[in-house]
């Protein structure tokens, strides 16, 4: 549990509670996996019924600060560096860039063509799995950690909540942005068709200036603070004062998400279904979904301060728990294919919305079950695939 590190430090002890959040933002993910058919489709956006709006908007918003959650325990467990930076790099090259070209490599082959979707990855990853960005925004992260390390290991409580407080600002900027633009958005089209909504403009920000006054404290970088914040000066609280913050936290950025998504949808569809577009519509529906938003931000806060709460570190925890967080980084890598066959088998049983076999309850029950089968599924295939000897990790991670 504490291996000695090449500088003579010991490792940071493992906090059982790093490895619960952990394994239930790998569920997160695939919840969010999910939701997607349920909005995207047709040429882009597509919501069949208003059953699916509704369903859509609470599975998606109650998962969706996954991605922080990530972020957050990486930054917990690596953050500021305990080790020397080429220790550090070369740690992070083993763990997480290996096994990610080796999953490039496979969805290359099985999804799209494979001769364009090998020329893209010169650029940028595969569109047809989208997750794939995720890889890119982490190393992005680990390149700037050793940068800011050295002030990590001296900031005060007071300056980090400074910075903080100017990070949760930026978080306001998506929403500030739509309500300055009134919703509209200029279409712009890159690599492969894919359309960018052009951004309005604030703060510094032109046609030739993308680095406006937030730009280098916006973003999921925010999240990296939080990790830090929470090792330094949250210590043990109790159950009421969790409760006391975790709870408003997470009910007002749920209902945000939640409300925004539905009220985004409605302005564009009329209250008409199907509501369709193409996928800069739903991008305009996601406006409050968007990692670095206040909504997710919030709720982010309060599943840390929840997870924290947990100690449970027994026989289940040893053989079960631990062992698929060590495989989570893989299972985030290789789900979708599972979690695209689960989601078409499913929807082919039971039906679609509210004429589905379950009525109203359908889509729910089909998000459901395709988030848990996948999940289980994934989970045995990569802890079984990471117990390899020496190429089980070049693989998993």
């Amino acid at each position: 549990m504490n291996p000695q590190l090449t500088n003579g430090t010991a490792a940071r002890p493992r906090e059982a509670w790093v490895d619960w959040m952990r394994v239930f933002a790998c569920f997160m993910v695939m919840c969010v996996h999910s939701t997607e058919p349920f909005y995207l489709g047709g040429d882009g956006s597509q919501i069949l019924t208003r059953a699916d709006m509704y369903w859509s908007s609470f599975f998606d918003c109650f998962v969706r600060a996954c991605v922080p959650l990530f972020i957050i325990a990486s930054s917990y467990l690596q953050f500021p560096l305990h080790y020397d930076t080429g220790e550090f790099f070369r740690r992070r090259t083993i763990r997480i860039l290996v096994p990610f070209l080796v999953w490039t490599l496979v969805y290359a082959l099985i999804w799209g063509e494979p001769v364009q979707n090998f020329k893209d990855l010169l650029l940028n990853f595969n569109y047809a799995a989208g997750h794939l960005w995720f890889v890119y925004m982490l190393v992005g992260l680990y390149l700037v950690m050793p940068l800011l390390s050295p002030w990590a290991e001296k900031v005060g409580k007071k300056e980090l909540q400074v910075y903080l407080a100017i990070w949760l600002f930026t978080t306001l900027i998506p929403l500030i942005r739509d309500f300055a633009a009134g919703g509209a958005r200029t279409v712009v089209y890159g690599p492969s068709g894919i359309p960018n909504s052009a951004l309005y403009p604030l703060w510094g920000e032109a046609s030739w200036n993308a680095y406006g006054t937030f730009y280098y404290l916006s973003g999921v970088i925010g999240y990296l603070l939080v990790g830090l914040y929470f090792r330094k000066f949250v210590g043990e609280l109790s159950w009421g004062k969790t409760l006391l913050t975790a709870v408003p936290c997470f009910l007002a950025g749920f209902f945000l998400c939640f409300f925004g998504f539905i009220q985004k949808v409605l302005a564009t569809s009329g209250g008409t279904f199907p509501a369709t577009g193409l996928v800069e519509v739903a991008v305009g529906w996601e406006t409050f979904w968007i990692n670095d938003t206040i909504g997710v931000a919030l709720m982010a806060v309060a599943w840390v301060l929840l997870f924290k709460k947990i100690k449970a570190s027994g026989p289940f925890y040893q053989r079960v728990l631990l062992p698929v967080s060590k495989a989570s980084y893989g299972m985030y890598l290789c789900h979708m294919i599972a979690l695209a066959f689960f989601s078409g088998m499913y929807r082919n049983w039971l039906g679609i919305g509210a004429e589905g076999r379950l009525g109203f309850w359908t889509s729910g029950v089909e998000i459901l079950l395709t988030a848990v089968t996948s999940f289980l599924v994934v989970a045995l295939f990569s802890v079984c695939i990471r117990s390899i000897p020496k190429a089980g990790r070049w693989i998993i991670g």
